[in-house]
């Protein structure tokens, strides 16, 4: 049983590369960490501080996404804290698989997310975040005898997905992840 990683078990079974698409490649940062944006940039967009919180949310969801891979568990993580209905399911629908697989990851994710959209007036405000996710150095290992699993046929490396949060309070929270059979 091959046994594909986050949320590349959802686009395991895509192969292709979508090399035409335009899209610009940007340097990625680890998953659970990135820069903070410059002051400048800060002062000359109203909405920096906003963007700032979700994407801090959206990279604490990762940071315990990868917590509970690494243990097949999502017990003694935040990962409710960061992520709810779509996104909670599909993450504890993952961790599910690699307990049933006898497999857990390694290593982590690189990450390159950009607000695309955010809307602060509503009663619930809402943001889209798009990401380019490279699972490259973020492995599956048999639990067991630490071997490593080899990945899905045709798995993508690098591929692009859309994450729409809302804010509820004080704290962004991650609702749908989808992935997209391209890579980035």
């Amino acid at each position: 049983m091959t046994i594909a990683v986050g949320v590349a078990l959802s686009v395991s079974s895509c192969s292709g590369d979508d090399k035409a698409s335009g899209e610009s490649k940007r340097s990625s940062t680890p998953a659970a960490s990135a820069p903070e944006p410059s002051k400048s940039s800060a002062s000359s967009d109203p909405q920096a501080a906003d963007k700032r919180d979700v994407l801090e949310a959206y990279r604490s969801y990762w940071s315990e996404q990868v917590k509970a891979y690494s243990k097949a568990s999502v017990k003694g993580t935040d990962l409710d804290k960061y992520a709810s209905a779509d996104a909670l399911g599909r993450a504890e629908g993952d961790v599910l698989s690699l307990q049933k697989a006898g497999v857990v990851t390694r290593g982590k994710p690189t990450s390159d997310p950009e607000v695309t959209g955010i809307d602060m007036d509503r009663q619930v405000p809402r943001a889209t975040i798009n990401d380019c996710l490279d699972v490259s150095k973020w492995i599956s290992v048999n639990r067991k005898s630490g071997k490593t699993v080899p990945p899905a046929k045709g798995q993508l490396k690098r591929y692009t997905t859309t994450i729409k949060a809302e804010k509820w309070g004080k704290q962004w929270t991650m609702l749908k992840v989808t992935s997209k059979a391209r890579t980035c």
